[in-house]
């Protein structure tokens, strides 16, 4: 390969770990011969597909910007007036460049593990807190995928609460006022089906709400920028026993009454305002409040307060036991992957801005749209809404001359069947405003347009009773951190608190932790991508047309298949999308009678909810000692069921880390017994450029985008699911309102036609940059990595599930069971103490109880991979200690882990171990020592004694 084909490829040596004389001492340890001879001991041939793949590809780094930058320039940044949820904002730079750009914010995985997690679960609880006063409700979730799901898993949560046994449900129908934002009925009519909830429309004044009603959704302020006083209608709801949703927005909210004020029981909505771009539909952080009743059936993550080990005041994940991971196939939701990047930075506006900053914002955004509608008045153009927040509806009869003449002056509104609405947001100013009306005095034959603007004008459109008396965001993080020092500072404490990838390896088994390399990520905030509007017109967004369409054939041609969807926006959404595909296809083939998914239970626990959630009942099938699908059951199952079998749902390689043998033979049981093959793509990253879901037999899967095509995960979102089908199920992909959609496709899952659209420019620079050479070898250095720590560690521990060969696909899973028998220490206490070892522990008791899952990725190199295996087994040598009794049982480095500054540094030490075997266990800490921010939290407390909201000052000065 000569200098300049060297260049195309230099990509590849950023983003692996391994040098080449590195890998051969890998291989030497593993005891492979080559690279190709370990990958061909560990991927069964039978499923090797020697085709190379089909992608483009690589360029260089310089180069990939180069190009991009072109294809960037084929987007036109009309200025957007459109709204209906999605506006204008500033990030404020502080923000941009010390969280959206900085890693230490968005390369650390969901915080199970709270003791290294203190900072983004501290922005978290800011952003719950702001959501529940801002909404005027005590419980707020840590952010939903986008507002329609949001609205849906509002919906699904009030179904589940009033009818309980789904079977005999007495309430099935549900109540949608007709000015509720499109996308979310297109998401609220997929989501209604498998429930069999009968959706009714209509004016939210003439309908009549009985018992045969579970619950109603309004919006506030509605799609046609109308504020409406709710309170009669949701007094009348309540007297019938229906609850109530209120979608609405949280700037609106700094001026109006509260939804809580109101009466409404939840309240969703989308924070994107607060200082995140549009970035042509995502990702943003959705946002869910409700009453103190139903925060045992809230959906997604809650964050809450609760003691450390000392006693000390610390943050965690609370009521983990209603989420998908534990209860499957009775979970409410299959919410896992939200939007926390995006919470965190919808928190930090708040933070920065404070309650008097966003009120400025809103009020000067409410006054410029007041003028506007006054001088649109004086034209003849008359707004519809007597009372309005930003937002103007003219109705008109030369909709096409005003759009034609705003397109002229690059400007978009939102045109209805008889009307125009104007939608202002924090970037409008009052030059915008004259352009505006510039527009229409055009139409009308004047050449000229002026305005009187005051500032100190009254917002008479908005009325007294309306008008927001009660105050939000009184907690002293949000009225403390007013210059940008302040700010910067406030930011760097909490990234301070947090262990991610620029501190050390994150080995979490089946949550591929590679590499989010910079040059994938700089394009995300170009205003050619951040600024475009999801339902902005087709010619305005080439740009973003040419990398999907790349992408989307990239992406299928990586799996093997024929088309594919963009759409969901998280792993789990993509799961649900692939599950509605195939019930889909059943029902265009009158086959709606085959409801039975089979799932073995070594599954993800988002398959079988993901399955609920889409109409399905699930069979869970047995795996047998060596943790390979038992064959003989499934084939049992698929025998019993043959008439109502709808698919199975496979992990592959599977959840224990291992190239089954008998894939193939399990999807062919699958199709001749009628059903379909959906295989979860979590696992992707030890199969690209070396076999594919459709060349082994499946018929569907949905691929992480966030785990093997490198977005990062952002600390808990944002995420990517896009599902891949071959060509008997391309046409029942799903459809969206903004683009043309058919008859066959099944419904939208998302808000926006390409989810969150603005990081699938990520995946598309991973894939370009590595090129068919690049990701292949890729997934080879996954598969090394873990085979070589898998050797390291296989004398002091047991490994469980191998293939036929001994070797391991992308992960491993070892066996901590034996030491809670031997030395009283089990798989937490080995997980906390890797924390005093500068590291985040592997996936915990997932897929077998009382296990650690190791991931190592392809990007870490032998240094990073040595220092892990030494921690661990530096650890196997304590509980030794403990074994042998030379070691206290109770009182030990394990039982006590995670060690704090605190502890460490305290005057008195009572432990019968040393300060430094404590805190430096290893020589390679002392140089770059990660303090966890708490010692080990107290989960049961926090659950017991629930509080989700910043507490007030007084809670702190009791201590």
């Amino acid at each position: 390969m000569n200098l300049f084909e060297q260049q195309k490829h230099e990509f590849q040596q950023r983003h692996i770990g391994p040098s080449e004389q590195e890998t051969t001492e890998m291989l030497q340890t593993i005891g492979a011969a080559s690279l190709d001879e370990l990958i061909n001991q560990t991927i069964p041939a039978n499923i090797r597909n020697h085709a190379p793949l089909q992608v483009n590809g690589p360029v260089s780094e310089y180069e990939y910007v180069k190009e991009l930058k072109a294809v960037a320039a084929q987007n036109k940044v009309f200025r957007s007036y459109i709204g209906q949820g999605y506006y204008n904002t500033i990030m404020p730079s502080v923000i941009l460049r010390n969280v959206f750009e900085n890693p230490g914010w968005y390369t650390q995985y969901t915080p199970y593990q709270a003791e290294i997690a203190q900072g983004r679960l501290e922005s978290l609880l800011n952003f719950q807190t702001m959501v529940s006063d801002l909404c005027g409700l005590p419980i707020a979730n840590a952010s939903l995928l986008d507002e329609g799901t949001a609205a849906a898993e509002a919906m699904l949560m009030l179904f589940n609460h009033k009818n309980k046994d789904h079977e005999h449900a007495s309430a099935l129908r549900f109540f949608i006022d007709d000015s509720v934002f499109i996308q979310t009925k297109e998401i609220l009519i997929t989501r209604a089906t498998p429930f069999n909830i009968e959706l009714v429309y209509g004016n939210y004044q003439d309908v009549n709400l009985d018992e045969s009603f579970f619950g109603a959704l309004v919006q506030y302020p509605n799609s046609l920028g109308s504020i409406v006083d709710y309170r009669k209608f949701i007094h009348k709801a309540h007297e019938s026993n229906v609850l109530v949703v209120m979608a609405t927005d949280l700037l609106a909210l700094t001026l109006l009454t509260s939804p809580g004020e109101l009466g409404a029981d939840v309240a969703v909505g989308n924070s994107q305002r607060f200082g995140v771009p549009m970035g042509f539909g995502g990702p943003h952080a959705a946002f869910f409040a409700t009453k103190e009743d139903f925060k045992r059936n809230i959906p997604g993550r809650i964050i809450g307060v609760s003691v450390d080990a000392r006693g000390n005041r610390c943050l965690r994940m609370a009521l983990q036991t209603r989420e998908q991971h534990i209860r499957r196939e009775k979970a409410t939701s299959n919410i896992c992957t939200a939007q926390a990047l995006l919470a965190n930075i919808s928190a930090m506006y708040a933070v920065y801005h404070g309650p008097e900053g966003l009120k400025k914002i809103a009020k000067r955004t409410s006054l410029l749209a007041q003028t506007l509608s006054s001088e649109l008045a004086r034209m003849g153009f008359i707004n519809q809404n007597d009372n309005y927040f930003d937002s103007i509806y003219i109705k008109t009869d030369k909709i096409s001359e005003i759009k034609n003449m705003a397109e002229k002056n690059e400007m978009n509104f939102y045109y209805t069947a008889d009307g125009i609405i104007i939608s202002l947001d924090e970037t409008t100013t009052q030059r915008d405003v004259l352009d505006i009306l510039y527009v229409f005095a055009s139409v009308t034959g004047s050449d000229t347009a002026t305005a009187s603007f005051d500032a100190d004008s009254l917002l008479d459109h908005i009325p007294t009773s309306l008008t927001r008396t009660s105050d939000f965001l009184t907690h002293p993080v949000f009225n403390s951190h007013r210059s940008e020092s302040q700010m910067m500072r406030y930011l760097k404490s909490l990234e301070n608190k947090d262990l991610s990838l620029n501190t050390s390896m994150i080995t979490l088994g089946s949550c591929t932790m590679k590499l989010n390399a910079a040059t994938e990520l700089i394009p995300v905030s170009w205003p050619e991508f951040a600024n475009i509007h999801p339902f902005a017109p087709a010619s305005q967004w080439k740009g973003y047309q040419a990398i999907i369409t790349e992408l989307e054939n990239g992406l299928s041609n990586i799996t093997g298949f024929a088309a594919t969807s963009l759409q969901p926006n998280s792993g789990a959404q993509g799961e649900y999308a692939g599950l509605l595909t195939i019930k889909k296809y059943h029902q265009h083939h009158n086959q709606l009678h085959r409801n039975i998914i089979l799932i073995p239970i070594s599954a993800h626990g988002t398959n079988p909810a993901s399955a609920v959630m889409a109409g399905f009942k699930v069979v869970v099938t047995k795996c047998d000692e060596a943790g390979n699908i038992d064959v003989n059951d499934l084939k049992a199952n698929a025998e019993k069921y043959k008439d109502t079998l709808a698919g199975l749902m496979v992990t592959y390689p599977s959840t224990h880390g291992v190239f089954e043998e008998s894939i193939q033979q399990i999807c062919e049981l699958i199709h001749q017994h009628g059903g379909l093959v959906y295989m979860d793509g979590a696992n992707m990253n030890a199969q690209v450029g070396y076999t594919s879901p459709g060349f082994i037999g499946a018929d569907v899967c949905h691929l992480n985008l966030h785990k093997t095509f490198a977005i990062p995960h952002g600390g808990g979102g944002p995420g990517m699911g896009p599902i891949c089908v071959n060509e008997k199920l391309a046409p029942f992909l799903p459809g969206h309102h903004s683009l043309t959609k058919k008859d066959t496709q099944a419904g939208a899952v998302s808000a926006a036609a390409f989810g969150s659209a603005s990081i699938l420019l990520i995946s598309y620079g991973y894939i370009k940059m590595l090129g068919a050479a690049g990701l292949q070898k890729s997934t080879a250095y996954a598969i090394l990595n873990a085979n070589y720590m898998k050797a390291r560690l296989k004398n002091d521990y047991k490994i469980l599930y191998t293939g036929k060969n001994g070797t391991c696909a992308h992960e491993f899973i070892v066996d901590l069971r034996p030491f809670k028998q031997s030395a009283g220490i089990e798989a937490e206490d080995i997980a906390k103490r890797l924390m005093d070892y500068n590291f985040h522990a592997p996936t915990l008791s997932f897929p077998v109880p009382g296990t650690i899952m190791i991931e190592p990725t392809e990007s870490e190199d032998k240094a990073e991979l040595d220092r892990f295996c030494d921690a661990l087994l530096s650890i196997r040598s304590e509980i030794k200690a403990i074994e042998e009794g030379t070691s206290n049982k109770t009182d030990n480095p394990l039982k006590n882990a995670p060690h704090t500054q605190q502890v460490a540094l305290a005057n008195e030490w009572l432990h019968p171990y040393t300060r430094q075997e404590a805190v430096f266990p290893l020589p390679y800490i002392a140089g770059n020592k990660f303090w966890p921010a708490v010692s080990r939290v107290n989960n049961t407390y926090g659950d017991r004694n629930l509080v989700c909201t910043c507490e007030p000052v007084s809670a702190y000065a009791a201590d």
